[in-house]
């Protein structure tokens, strides 16, 4: 698999966190540089080890998995794809704010971060799958994945606290799209060298 696919995954599963962080940040008064990064870090670790922790799991059907690869990671992604296009129409942006009170902004709740990051991540541990065909790039992607994560939670962090009210994103369907459109490259790829 190459760098380009590796990073557009890792921008795919980024886009749960981001909208997430998005809509903290849409809670808040004030946008603090080290919080917010500490924030990020937080999604960016859990983004990152969950796909190591499917790689592992998946290992031991790696050579059952190799005859079925392309197709595997093309329903893993079209699936997960799928399920955040479907989740950014009956997500409500405006209820994001209910029950947040001026205290958020002085204290982190830190067990609802990591709730919320191990949460985003989920789809991540499914993805990391798809990398048993690819054994040799699973560092590659667990890094880009952490980092790109840990960049968007953090841009999510900034925007929601600017512009969050303002603006209306529907980045789960962007993430989605980005997904599906990279299960079918790999598909396709495949498709057409054992043609």
């Amino acid at each position: 698999m190459d760098y380009i696919s590796i990073m557009l995954i890792a921008i795919g599963l980024a886009m749960d966190s981001f909208a997430v962080c998005v809509g903290k940040g849409m809670c808040r008064q004030r946008f603090y540089l080290w919080r917010s990064l500490k924030i990020a870090t937080v999604f960016g670790l859990f983004q990152g080890l969950m796909p190591f922790v499917g790689y592992v799991l998946g290992i031991s059907f790696a050579s059952w998995m190799q005859l079925f690869d392309h197709w595997f990671a093309f329903f893993i992604l079209s699936v997960i794809g799928i399920k955040m296009i479907y989740e950014s129409f009956i997500s409500k942006p405006h209820e994001v704010c209910v029950g947040c009170d001026c205290q958020e902004d002085i204290v982190v709740d830190w067990r609802k971060v990591v709730v919320l990051a191990f949460a985003t991540s989920i789809d991540a541990m499914a993805t990391g799958l798809v990398f048993v065909s690819y054994p040799g790039t699973i560092s590659t992607a667990t890094i880009t994945i952490g980092l790109v994560t840990l960049f968007f939670a953090f841009s999510g962090m900034f925007i929601g606290v600017r512009f969050g009210r303002r603006l209306r994103l529907n980045i789960e369907m962007l993430g989605g799209i980005i997904l599906i459109a990279i299960g079918m490259k790999i598909l396709f790829q495949h498709l057409l060298h054992g043609a």
